[in-house]
């Protein structure tokens, strides 16, 4: 398999060094069939969609809903329980006003890892302040897996209402055990949430077979456009919640004292949705679909084992969270070297890493790391990159010692 070519920025210099890309858990790029549809809706069937009665606002609705259709498709889902918003952060925001604000009350608890990122906290931190729920924190092991005894305990708590959890840490990488802890849940009538971030564009995700109430990712990070994303809810869910923003597009009927919401998913969209950028997704999901989820995970699998191995050979490197059980996303901390430093050293090579504590703060405090040197790879990526990668951290580790 080689998709590189698929890729076009991929052939980028930096300082005359062709560009290694290890930024992929803060975006992926994009293949040129995601581009061609971004590209070709501007350039033959822009208008805008559902409220315009012409032959132009038709096809770019018709375009738009078959986009609904291809995601939700591509996640085990009913066309109308994928709300498109602005990504993962915007799609948590909405549960936790829609959802969480007509559900929750005052000492009710909302269960969430130490190793969210901090688009999985701040919602439900200003619900804290705001209705006065309680949160409740699985701690993380030193291998970076989640403390399941520790999560059950939670668990079993009789005001725990949510359950909101990434499926892989975008510091550690490490999966969790996603299905278990939410079987556990659910035989104990607790909502779910799947933060699937991180692992949309690394493994196949199926909402049936993971039995979660609300499902929220982003089309960035699966190798498609910036500023979309997904909420997936069950129907009877988003039947019951509340609008999350006001305005035209979401609305049945509006009259100067009142105004009656539409049908879902119409209910969450409010304003002109992001079009062009859903159909983008569509894209992606299905460039995805053509590669294969066989040859994804063989590439990242043989990626990620011969990393490890890399990081093995060199004691100077520390390696946060140490389960085998991951994507290839590993972050490092460097004997006497701040990640900074090192992230800007590197990018002068070419090597296009992250720096600092990759919004999740909570996770790198409990860990005594004030910041890490994050490489996160793709399918796209090879071995020769992570030999070019290691031996220039090698380089720029000798020259400070």
């Amino acid at each position: 398999m080689n998709p590189r070519s698929d890729f076009p920025i991929l052939n980028k210099t930096i300082n005359g060094e062709t560009i290694v890309y290890f930024d992929n858990a803060a975006t992926t790029q994009k293949p040129q069939i995601v581009i061609d549809a971004v590209s070709n809706f501007y350039t033959n069937s822009n208008a805008n969609v559902h409220r315009g009665i012409n032959p132009l606002a038709e096809e770019a609705t018709k375009l738009y809903e078959d986009a609904r259709a291809t995601v939700a498709q591509f996640i085990g889902a009913a066309s109308k329980e994928i709300i498109f918003t602005r990504g993962t952060t915007e799609s948590i925001n909405l549960v936790a006003r829609a959802w969480g604000e007509a559900s929750l009350q005052a000492g009710d608890i909302v269960v969430l890892s130490q190793a969210e990122h901090h688009a999985n906290y701040v919602p439900w931190l200003q619900l804290k302040e705001k209705l006065g729920i309680k949160l409740a924190v699985i701690p993380v092991l030193a291998s970076g897996e989640l403390d399941l005894q520790a999560a059950k305990k939670l668990l079993a708590e009789p005001r725990v209402k949510l359950l909101t959890l990434s499926q892989a840490s975008n510091v550690l990488g490490i999966i969790n055990p996603i299905k278990e802890l939410f079987a556990e849940a659910r035989d104990l009538g607790i909502v779910t949430l799947l933060d699937a971030a991180q692992t949309v564009g690394h493994l196949p995700i199926d909402v049936l077979d993971l039995h979660c109430d609300f499902l929220v990712a982003s089309a960035h990070k699966l190798y498609g456009p910036t500023g979309v994303g997904i909420l997936f809810g069950r129907a009877e869910l988003l039947a019951k919640m509340p609008p999350f923003l006001g305005g035209g597009g979401m609305i049945a009927s509006v009259a100067t004292d009142s105004f009656v919401a539409g049908p879902v998913p119409e209910k969450f969209e409010a304003g002109t949705p992001p079009i062009a950028e859903a159909i983008g997704m569509a894209a992606a999901c299905d460039y995805i679909k053509q590669v294969s989820w066989t040859e994804i995970i063989k590439q990242e699998e043989t990626l990620t084992e011969y990393a490890t191995q890399k990081l093995v050979e060199r004691p100077y490197i520390k390696l946060l969270g140490t389960a085998l059980k991951r994507l290839p996303v590993f972050s490092l901390v460097i004997n006497d070297l701040h990640a900074h430093d090192l992230a800007d050293l590197l990018g002068q090579a070419g090597f296009i890493t992250r720096a600092g504590h990759h919004c999740a703060q909570p996770l790198h405090d409990s860990l005594g790391v004030v910041a890490s040197l994050r490489l996160s790879l793709s399918f796209y990526n090879t071995t020769e990159e992570l030999d070019r990668f290691f031996s220039a951290l090698d380089q720029v580790y000798q020259s400070f010692n």
